[in-house]
């Protein structure tokens, strides 16, 4: 996929162009293309694989088929500090991403709070009603900030759908030392997440510290989505889908799952943006709604299947 996305576009290159373009010493056109769609297709595999993986954290320590960043509001909640933060001031790359993880940290926490209230405490229903709830909260005031500074909405209209069309090297070095820290956490959390999954009172008698595993496994997830939506927008979909179709392939082991997940969220979003490019015709489509138009049908799928998931 990653191969395609250098070659498609509104001008398709050959296959030769894109290994002429790793030679330095080669100038053309279509080289020239391939080199200017490399930062665009190198940050889609790294959003694909960060929001997967997040959302497979999130669906973990929730206990929930239906927790990923968008439908937890964390996406809206980052989108909404960044947007602040450009409405008051400039803001760098460093700074949206700062902003971003405590929109998002700041929103997962009201969520667990809201959805802790009331009899019978947190269940999977009443977290996702919380976000649900929360994101459309958020997003009423990210669109009326849009709305009074109209540069702004001008601006970012674009980003706020979902798009990797402005992605840079300089957004890919920023964002990939958080991105790899992230990831190597999650991996090396997989284990104690895999015996929570068994319960939390199991989980203490194994040894298992549950509250740190919870905060720290929340941290990391919201770390991989933030790092993402700052630069590109809110993504929504990739972390809810993807973390299911491998668990349908290779069980619910949690390292096969974030490594599985890791790869195929990244072919997804590859495959998305190589979509919305095509058949978008002179204005391609931005993969925020290519996203969303492929998600909501696994989103109704998982719903109907609420039974399996052990809803009440």
């Amino acid at each position: 996929m990653a191969v395609l996305s250098l070659m498609l576009g509104k001008v398709t290159v050959s296959f030769k162009s894109v290994i002429e373009a790793f030679d330095s010493s080669i100038v053309n056109n279509e080289v020239n293309i391939v080199r200017a769609r490399m930062p665009r297709t190198i940050f889609a595999l790294l959003a694909g694989c960060s929001l997967s993986v997040s959302g497979a954290l999130m669906q973990s320590i929730t206990r929930n088929p239906i927790a990923d960043p968008s439908i937890l509001g964390v996406n809206t909640g980052a989108a909404l500090f960044v947007i602040m933060g450009m409405s008051f001031s400039q803001v760098g790359r460093i700074s949206s991403l700062v902003l971003a993880f405590v929109g998002g940290l700041l929103t997962m926490v009201c969520v667990y709070l809201i959805s802790s209230f009331g009899y019978g405490g947190m269940t999977p229903i009443k977290l996702a009603l919380a976000g649900a709830a929360m994101s459309i909260a958020l997003q009423s005031i990210v669109n009326a900030l849009m709305l009074k500074d109209r540069l702004l909405m001008d601006r970012f209209r674009f980003w706020q759908v979902g798009s990797l069309s402005k992605a840079s090297w300089q957004d890919i070095m920023t964002v990939l030392p958080v991105i790899i820290v992230s990831l190597i956490i999650a991996y090396l959390l997989s284990s104690s997440l895999d015996i929570m999954a068994l319960g939390d009172e199991m989980a203490t008698s194994l040894g298992i510290n549950v509250s740190f595993i919870y905060v720290l496994s929340t941290i990391v997830g919201v770390l991989l989505c933030a790092s993402i939506t700052a630069l590109a927008g809110p993504i929504g979909f990739v972390g809810l889908m993807i973390p299911h179709f491998v668990r349908l392939l290779c069980g619910n082991a949690m390292k096969k799952v974030l490594l599985f997940s890791s790869l195929l969220g990244s072919a997804v979003l590859l495959s998305s943006d190589i979509i919305g490019r095509l058949v978008g015709g002179s204005a391609e489509i931005e993969v925020g709604i290519i996203m969303a138009l492929l998600g909501a049908p696994v989103f109704i799928m998982i719903v109907r299947k609420v039974k399996k998931y052990g809803f009440t």
